[in-house]
C-alpha cells in the first residue's frame, strides 16, 4: 500500500487544501494516506449552494434513484474507483488498507462491504419499509393519493449532514436512503476512516448518481459543528460525552451508545444453555463495536452460572493476524482508547460487587498486542446490582456485564436500549415490552441484537427525519 492524497469534495469535485492530516497504519505507523483539511468558511460557503445539489438530484425519480443505488453497490463491491490524485482503488485494496488503518481484520471488513452492499440493492425494500409503504412515485410529484386518501410530503432539509465515527464502516448504510430520497449528504468522516465515505461517493458518481450530491469535508471540531448547525438535519455519532449536548435537537439524530441488552423471564430461564450461542454472537459480532452489540444480560436466576458459560465461551478468544478468516477480534487504531476502557473496567472492579469472570479463561492480561496492534480480549463481568458501575456500560469490544434481577423490575430498570432481545413466551410480559417506551428495537425470541431486517430502521427513520407531511386540499374549480 502506497501514500495517497485524498481530496476534500465540494459538492463533488476535488479540492486539495494545504492543511493535510496523515492517516497511518494502526499497526506499522507507516503514513497511507494524507487527508485535505477544509475549515468552516470553506463549508459555511458551500452549503449556501447546496439547493443547486438538492435540485440535481430532483430531476431523477425515486425509481431511478433506486436502480443507481443497486449499481452503486456493485460498484462499492468489485470497481476499481478514483481515489485523488489520478490513482484508483481496487476492492481488495480498499479492504487492506481500512483493515491497516481501523484494526479491523479482514473478515469483518468483507462482512461491513457486504452489508452496505445489501443496503444499496435491497433499497426498494429499506424505502418501503422506511415509509410504511408508501406509492414512491408520490415523492416525485410531491403529492398524490395513498389508500384513497390525499397525502403531500416536501423536504424538511435541503441536506443531510453526517458527523461521521471511524469504528464501524457498516455505520455507512445509515445515511445511504438520503440519496434515494432527493437529499443531498454532508460529510465529515471519521479522523481513521475517510476510506469507506469516499468510496461510497465515487461508487454513486461511477453509478450515474450527480456529483454535486455530496460533499466530503474532512474538518475539525469548529467545522463539525457548522456541518451540524447548517444542514437543516444531520446525525452525530460518538460516545455520550460526545452526543448529549445534541440529544435535545430534534433536528439532530443523536447516534450514541445503544445500551443494548438481552432479558430472559421467569418462563425461559431455566432453559439458559440453549440461548448461550444466541448471546454469545450479540456480545461479539463485529468485534464488539456495534451499538447494537448486547453490552448487559438480564436474568431472574441463574446470573453466576450463565456468567461462567459466556466467559468460558468467550475468555479464550485471542488476537489473530488481520488476515485470518476465523479473526474475532479487532485491534485499536486509538490505542489510547483501549488504554481508557482497560483502565475504566479495571477502576470498576474495585467498586465491590462486581467479577470479572473471564480472568482465568484468559491466561494473561485483556490488554494484548499482536504484531504491533493493540487489542482488548473478552471481558464478562457479573454484578450484583444493576446500579453497578459496570452493569449497564458498553464498550467498543466484546464486552458485557450479566446481572440478575426480578422479572418485575427488568422493564422499569433498563434505561434507554437501542436493541433489546426479550426471551419469554409470557404474553402479559411481551405486551409490556412492546409498550416499553426505552426500547428503540425489540426482538421477542432468542434472536441476536445483532439481527437487523432491511424493512425495519434499528435506530431513528430515514424518511420520516428529512421529510415532513403536508395537510393539503385542491380546488377543482
Amino acid at each position: 500500500m502506497t501514500e495517497c492524497h485524498i481530496p476534500a469534495l465540494r459538492r463533488g469535485r476535488p479540492y486539495e487544501s494545504l492543511d493535510k492530516t496523515n492517516v497511518v497504519d494502526c499497526r506499522s505507523g507507516a503514513v497511507l494516506a494524507t487527508v485535505s483539511q477544509v475549515n468552516a468558511g470553506i463549508i459555511r460557503k458551500d452549503l449556501a449552494r447546496v439547493a443547486e445539489s438538492r435540485a440535481a438530484l430532483k430531476k431523477f425519480s425515486v425509481a431511478q434513484l433506486i436502480d443507481i443505488c443497486a449499481r452503486a453497490g456493485e460498484e462499492f463491491v468489485n470497481g476499481s474507483l478514483p481515489l485523488g490524485d489520478g490513482v484508483t482503488q481496487s476492492p481488495k485494496q480498499y479492504l487492506e488498507t481500512l483493515s491497516a488503518t481501523s484494526g479491523l481484520p479482514h473478515v469483518m471488513v468483507r462482512r461491513n462491504m457486504n452489508k452496505i452492499h445489501q443496503a444499496l440493492t435491497n433499497m426498494g425494500k429499506v424505502l418501503n419499509g422506511l415509509t410504511r409503504g408508501l406509492d414512491l412515485s408520490i415523492l416525485d410529484k410531491g403529492m398524490g393519493e395513498q389508500n384513497g386518501a390525499r397525502v403531500c410530503y416536501y423536504g424538511a432539509t435541503q441536506s443531510l449532514g453526517l458527523v461521521m465515527p471511524s469504528n464501524s464502516p457498516a455505520v455507512n448504510s445509515l445515511w445511504l436512503p438520503a440519496i434515494p430520497l432527493k437529499i443531498p449528504v454532508i460529510i465529515k468522516p471519521g479522523k481513521d476512516e475517510p476510506w469507506t465515505p469516499y468510496r461510497l461517493i465515487q461508487a454513486f458518481i461511477a453509478a450515474g448518481c450527480p456529483a454535486e450530491a455530496f460533499g466530503f469535508y474532512p474538518t475539525d471540531h469548529e467545522g463539525a459543528g457548522e456541518i451540524l448547525r447548517t444542514c437543516g438535519r444531520a446525525l452525530i455519532f460518538g460516545d455520550k460525552s460526545t452526543t448529549s449536548q445534541y440529544a435535545n435537537n430534534p433536528a439532530i439524530q443523536v447516534h450514541g451508545p445503544g445500551y443494548s441488552k438481552i432479558l430472559i423471564a421467569d418462563d425461559e430461564v431455566d432453559r439458559w444453555p440453549e440461548f448461550i450461542n444466541v448471546i454469545v454472537a450479540a456480545i461479539s459480532e463485529n468485534g464488539g463495536r456495534s451499538c447494537i452489540n448486547a453490552s448487559t444480560v438480564i436474568v431472574p436466576k441463574h446470573g453466576a452460572e450463565i456468567a461462567e458459560a459466556l466467559a468460558k465461551k468467550l475468555g479464550p478468544i485471542a488476537p489473530t493476524a488481520p488476515e485470518d478468516g476465523n479473526a474475532r477480534l479487532s485491534g485499536f487504531a486509538n490505542v489510547k482508547m483501549a488504554d481508557y476502557i482497560d483502565g475504566a473496567i479495571d477502576e470498576g472492579l474495585q467498586t465491590p460487587g462486581a467479577t470479572d469472570v473471564t480472568t482465568k479463561y484468559r491466561n494473561g492480561t485483556r490488554k494484548v498486542q499482536l504484531q504491533g496492534s493493540t487489542y482488548l480480549r473478552p471481558t464478562i463481568v457479573s454484578c450484583d446490582s444493576f446500579a453497578h458501575p459496570l452493569a449497564n456500560r458498553e464498550f467498543l469490544f466484546p464486552y458485557a456485564s450479566v446481572v440478575e434481577m426480578p422479572q418485575s423490575e427488568m422493564l422499569k430498570q433498563i434505561g434507554p436500549s437501542l436493541a433489546v432481545t426479550l426471551i419469554t413466551k409470557n404474553p402479559e410480559l411481551i405486551a409490556q415490552a412492546v409498550e416499553c417506551p426505552l426500547i428503540d428495537r425489540l426482538n421477542i425470541g432468542p434472536i441476536s441484537t445483532m439481527n437487523v431486517s432491511w424493512d425495519q430502521p434499528h435506530e431513528g427513520n430515514m424518511f420520516e427525519f428529512l421529510y415532513k407531511r403536508r395537510s393539503l386540499e385542491m380546488s377543482h374549480a
